[in-house]
């Protein structure tokens, strides 16, 4: 990771004083890339800064008034850890100095860090949302402050990588960006859903937030998880066992993409699992996520998956590989209960793009809060675009994420989802389904209930009685599905409004 592009000057705030030492030592300095102007610090835990140095040297971090010192390691790393910190609505300077150099971030705040990351949907810019024009008369955010890096190889399809973009290819400059306020410069390219996310917590809790936005365009989740956690896991070593444009436990899109930008071009820096990419196991990881583990943060926010959605074997492992992702990255940050707040793909038709498994793929999220604690998924099936991979409304995307930790992390009453299937009981003739959050349910329309089917049977006729979907059949089948189409047509909301998830239950 390379956020800041000179860290190695070290141009911070335009000041770099290296007043005494010859200018080989003073080239020694840098601090982690993380940390510049406009960032956002993570309220109420300890604060570590750190960076490389001269050996035996004092580092001194200034911040809210207060000195902490250390010597740099004979290995020429420093790490100074701050006390924690309550929130700090107004910026304040951190300095960082040393005998004969002295660096000075402006405009730091504390609040709440969120980590966004994933594919396209995840990264979709604010200039290509569906109320952008809107939102620029409301773009003046103090609160929120973003880290929103581009990164090697980005929107580059189908085509060899340049030269370019190789030079860049490796862990620690395939990232390039620094923190930034929310105003018309940045405001256009920042991340539509983490903005949404973060405009909803920030104007309820009244606290600077700070969004990181790590997501690849196409990138499959095998690309945020530790090469290590995946070579060590019985089930899922084989994706880590040989090259992966090659290995049959990458997803094949993943692959011919791979292949596309790696074909004929020399120079990639590569090692025994392949060349480096935006997709390679591991390596979104080990360029973006490894490098922050020493930042404090306060939860994960998770869109990915259309790229993992193409084939049944892909789609059947996701749940428990989102589960390896989370377990692994929790024990990392050392926060066993680090929030993960994700969302469910939408809904798209299956004529310009592959999303045949869509339902099923919808259905095996939906299944993942059960077996990852304290996570919650954002459905937007209703939200979809039939003919693009990517709707453009990532408002509702974001405010639906915003109600998860709303509800969950900052113990706000506000109802965090909706409907989710609890059971589905055979009656005396009728199919009687119980929902968790399906207070006040109803169709979204005003028309009757559609969306579910029986063992195939599609276009059944449904009715709600008393917050239960009732579905009449002469003997009991064995399941219950409802929104099985890659487009999904199912109208059943709660009282706020929000959409039932796409399942498949077995009928009591």
């Amino acid at each position: 990771m390379n956020f800041c592009k000179k860290t190695n000057e070290l141009k911070v705030a335009g000041i770099l004083l290296c007043l005494s030492l010859p200018l080989s030592l003073a080239a020694q300095w840098n601090i982690a890339p993380v940390f510049s102007d406009y960032m956002v610090l993570q309220r109420d835990q300890p604060i570590s800064v750190w960076g490389k140095g001269v050996p035996g040297e004092e580092v001194a971090v200034v911040f809210s008034g207060k000195t902490n010192r250390t010597e740099v390691a004979p290995d020429s790393s420093w790490l100074v850890v701050l006390p924690p910190q309550g929130v700090a609505h107004a910026g304040q300077p951190l300095t960082i100095s040393a005998r004969g150099f002295q660096a000075a971030f402006r405009e730091v705040l504390v609040g709440d860090v969120w980590l966004c990351f994933g594919q396209s949907n995840m990264q979709w810019p604010m200039q290509r949302e569906m109320h952008y024009v809107q939102e620029t008369e409301h773009l003046d955010q103090p609160l929120m402050r973003f880290l929103n890096p581009t990164y090697a190889g980005e929107q580059v399809f189908g085509v060899p990588f340049t030269d370019s973009i190789v030079r860049n290819m490796t862990p620690a400059s395939f990232y390039q960006g620094k923190w930034e306020r929310c105003d018309t410069a940045s405001f256009r390219t920042m991340s539509a859903v983490g903005y949404y996310f973060g405009k909803a917590v920030a104007s309820e809790m009244q606290i600077p937030i700070g969004l990181i936005d790590l997501s690849i365009g196409g990138a499959p989740i095998e690309a945020f998880i530790p090469l290590s956690a995946l070579a060590n896991h019985p089930e899922y070593s084989a994706k880590t066992g040989q090259n992966w444009l090659q290995n049959p436990a990458v997803p094949v899109w993943v692959r011919e993409r791979g292949a596309q930008n790696t074909a004929g071009v020399t120079g990639i820096p590569q090692n025994v699992h392949g060349p480096n990419h935006p997709f390679k196991p591991g390596f979104a990881y080990e360029a973006g996520i490894q490098p922050l583990l020493r930042f404090p943060i306060k939860g994960l926010l998770w869109y990915q998956g259309e790229s993992n959605a193409q084939e049944i074997e892909r789609v059947s492992e996701y749940p428990a590989l989102c589960g390896l992702m989370v377990s692994e990255l929790r024990r990392l940050w050392k926060n066993p209960a680090l929030p993960f707040y994700f969302v469910q793909l939408s809904s798209i038709d299956t004529l310009r793009y592959k999303g045949q498994l869509w339902p099923q793929f919808r259905d095996a999220q939906r299944t993942m809060p059960l077996l990852i604690p304290h996570s919650g998924m954002a459905v937007c099936s209703d939200a979809g675009a039939p003919h693009d991979v990517h709707p453009t409304d990532k408002k509702v995307v974001g405010e639906r994420l915003a109600r998860w930790a709303l509800a969950e992390t900052y113990a706000k009453k506000i109802v965090a989802s909706g409907p989710l299937p609890k059971k589905a009981k055979y009656k005396k003739g009728e199919i009687v389904v119980e929902f968790f959050y399906g207070k006040g349910l109803h169709s979204s329309d005003s028309a009757p209930l559609k969306g579910f089917s029986l063992d195939g049977e599609t276009g059944i006729f449904a009715s709600i009685r008393k917050n239960k979907a009732v579905i009449p059949a002469f003997e009991k089948p064995e399941f219950l599905y409802y929104g099985w189409k890659p487009f999904s047509d199912g109208n059943v909301v709660n009282r706020e409004k929000l959409p039932a998830s796409t399942f498949k239950i077995k009928v009591q």
